[in-house]
């Protein structure tokens, strides 16, 4: 049985934090596609009534900096949406708060998320109504609209001149992050990191394959990760030539 992600605190912190104005808590990601990997985060979108106040925001910041990737638990990557900012769907729509820990320095240094747009959403709105999981609220269609399949497209090809500016720090991710981009806009399905992988490894040339295999074997735990030994840019960059060519401006 895959394993089950832990998000009673969560859901507790939320309820707790924000209070009447929780509509609906949700869990999407890898934890529904197949199953947490090893690497994986626990993937949460909270759809509320209200705008977050500063002294919330706050608050669920330095809650989450207790608990995320702390003492061997998993990473949390929180977002929540103003149910009127989503609902009925435009592009782009409007994160109102985000917390992941590759901004932990950010938070620890004082920053606080504020509202601000956010094509990522498509595919974590998408994401979020064909997974179905509620943690708490109705079913997630009772309170999201669906995202255009065109709005999808745009907003995934809309972050990779960002994934490939990361490429050095966080290889692994945005090499598995580049294929699932890929597998959805020839598929139009999202999968999990590592079946985007293998879908892809059988269409890349053989020169770059050593180099996602490497990223997949890696968020499998398979493989310990080091990228000393491999060339991942000109993969990254093939990867992101078949985007381009799979979704012409």
């Amino acid at each position: 049985m895959p394993e089950q992600p832990a998000t009673d605190h969560l859901v507790q912190l939320l309820r707790t934090t924000l209070g009447d104005s929780v509509l609906g808590i949700y869990l999407h990601g890898s934890a529904t596609l197949g199953g947490l990997r090893p690497h994986s985060d626990i993937d949460v979108l909270a759809v509320v009534r209200d705008r977050i106040a500063h002294a919330q925001r706050r608050a669920l910041v330095e809650e989450l900096l207790k608990v995320s990737g702390v003492d061997g638990r998993r990473h949390v990557e929180l977002i929540v949406v103003v149910q009127d900012d989503v609902r009925p769907w435009r592009y782009p729509p409007t994160c109102d708060f985000l917390y992941g820990d590759w901004l932990r320095e950010d938070y620890e240094r004082g920053v606080t998320p504020v509202p601000e747009p956010s094509p990522d959403l498509a595919p974590v709105l998408t994401m979020v109504l064909r997974a179905d999981v509620p943690l708490h609220g109705p079913p997630p269609a009772e309170l999201l609209d669906p995202v255009p399949h065109d709005d999808l497209r745009r907003a995934i090809v809309a972050g990779v001149p960002e994934l490939m500016a990361e490429l050095d720090s966080d290889t692994r991710n945005v090499l598995l992050t580049l294929a699932r981009i890929w597998t959805t806009l020839t598929t139009g399905t999202i999968r999990s990191k590592d079946a985007a992988a293998a879908w892809a490894l059988d269409r890349l040339p053989a020169e770059h394959r050593p180099v996602l295999a490497r990223a997949r074997a890696v968020y499998l735990g398979e493989e310990a990760e080091r990228w000393d030994d491999l060339a991942p840019r000109p993969c990254a960059e093939f990867l992101a030539r078949m985007i381009t060519e799979s979704h012409p401006s």
